[in-house]
């Protein structure tokens, strides 16, 4: 969720940077230009006064009077292109220059110099340049009229370079960018620190939701910051964990508790039952009907208590021989598989995990049996420890009829056997006990087709100590 809304915000605080920037950038551009051009326009006013006194030229004639004040502005407008660069010039209306400097400058016949020109002569001064920008190498060009007696008799044309003020011009939008660029640095830990924020307890509330989902009941949401909806959902989370373990514990509570007030019955029920069949005929098949169901009863009555206790039950783990251990429970049902003719082989490396060895135990032997139990005489059962980094297993495979793919879905489930099964001794609820109290520590019993025919099931228990729940 994070590297879904951390972007989001990214891209807000960017388009909202941007949004300023740009209008910043082009003001600070404008600023700069307004600035020479108003320096310009003094500098034309300045020339144009000192023009209205120089004398006129006779009639006809292109070339300009020479006398005191002549010889003035040329020095001024000499003095002006030294110091500044800049080219500067007074021209009659003819286009006939007045004075000029350099002396190699003249008035351009076309350009912005010329739009300028024209524009002066009418009377009023040039309208502001276009803007230039710092990637455009381009010229500044101001011009003013020189007006005696109402008369416009000459024009003030300056025509500047602008790399100077380019140059001011990037410098500002560099300081703009780094501006911005320190801005968004500042948004991005801004934003990393506000979903951190929103999606802690969110985190926090999803791993803890997994926690229960995979069995550790006792979890729930600590304490966190985030906004108060969160705190609040956390709160009504905590709240329903709390009445769900509540109903939880009163479901095994009762199945432990009617298991064990029924046994005391069905045992009378069984004596008395047994009494009857002294005074029946030998043989009656009735009675020795009523008797097997009456034992399978008490049979599901002892593993559902023994279900109750293993879902409560905390698992001693120890660091256990894995290998051992199987080598011992193989060891131990030789002998069955020889009475049901069925070849039954171990292949055990040393190899430790942490487990509880009373429940690995209990859950090998009800593998084992069950394996057993659906092999017909002839085929065999293997037995074989493997080992990776992280967890060791135990893999019984039978050469029995097998499962569908939908009966393997339900291995394990509570009074589940498969229809083929039904005339096959036991209740349905051997695997499911193995399967709780696995989980207890940290265990998994998973189950699968074994080619070309039977049933592949894996006992798995971690190689390190699981974190506590």
């Amino acid at each position: 969720m994070r590297t879904r809304l951390l972007p989001l915000l990214i891209v807000l605080m960017a388009a909202v940077l941007l949004a300023l920037g740009f209008p910043l950038a082009v003001s600070i551009a404008a600023a700069q230009q307004q600035r020479v051009v108003v320096d310009r326009i003094d500098d034309t006013a300045r020339f144009a006064a000192l023009a209205q006194f120089v004398t006129d030229r006779p009639t006809g004639s292109r070339v300009a009077v020479t006398d005191e004040r002549g010889d003035t502005l040329n020095k001024e407008l000499a003095m002006y292109h030294d110091v500044y660069g800049i080219q500067a010039g007074v021209f009659y209306l003819d286009d006939a220059p007045m004075a000029h400097a350099p002396e190699t400058w003249y008035l351009p016949e076309q350009g912005e110099g010329r739009n300028a020109f024209d524009e002066a002569r009418l009377g009023r001064r040039s309208h502001d340049p276009e803007q230039v920008w710092p990637w455009e190498h381009k010229r500044l060009v101001v011009a003013s009229p020189v007006i005696r007696d109402g008369d416009v008799i000459a024009v003030v044309v300056t025509d500047s370079p602008t790399g100077q003020m380019r140059s001011k011009t990037l410098h500002g939008w560099l300081l703009i960018g780094a501006g911005e660029i320190a801005a968004m640095l500042l948004a991005v830990g801004a934003a990393l620190r506000l979903t951190g924020w929103v999606l802690r307890p969110v985190r926090i509330l999803d791993a803890t939701t997994h926690d229960i989902a995979t069995g550790r009941l006792k979890s729930r949401v600590a304490a966190a910051g985030g906004p108060p909806e969160l705190r609040r959902l956390a709160r009504s989370f905590n709240e329903m964990a709390d009445n769900v373990e509540d109903v939880l514990e009163q479901q095994r509570a009762f199945v432990a508790d009617a298991s064990h007030q029924l046994r005391n019955p069905l045992s009378a029920l069984l004596l008395r039952i047994e009494l009857l069949a002294l005074e029946l005929p030998e043989g009656n098949e009735e009675i020795a009907s009523v008797q097997t169901e009456g034992k399978r009863l008490a049979q599901v009555l002892d593993d559902l208590l023994d279900l109750a206790l293993a879902e409560h039950a905390e698992a001693d783990l120890r660091l256990t021989d894995i290998g051992e251990l199987t080598a011992e429970r193989v060891a131990a049902w030789g002998p069955v598989a020889a009475a049901n003719g069925v070849r039954l082989a171990g292949t055990c490396p040393a190899t430790t995990a942490w487990a509880d060895p009373i429940t690995l135990s209990s859950a090998l032997d009800a593998v084992i049996d069950n394996a057993l139990k659906f092999t017909p005489e002839g085929e065999s059962v293997e037995v074989e420890v493997t080992s990776n980094g992280a967890v060791s297993s135990v893999v019984v495979t039978d050469g029995g009829p097998g499962l569908g793919d939908e009966e393997i879905e339900r291995v394990g489930d509570r009074f589940w056997r498969s229809a083929g099964h039904q005339n096959i001794k036991g209740s349905g609820l051997g695997l499911s006990i193995s399967r709780a109290l696995l989980a207890a520590g940290g265990g998994t019993i998973s189950y699968a087709h074994h080619e070309p025919h039977g049933l592949k099931v894996t006992v798995t228990v971690p190689r390190t100590v699981p974190t506590a729940s």
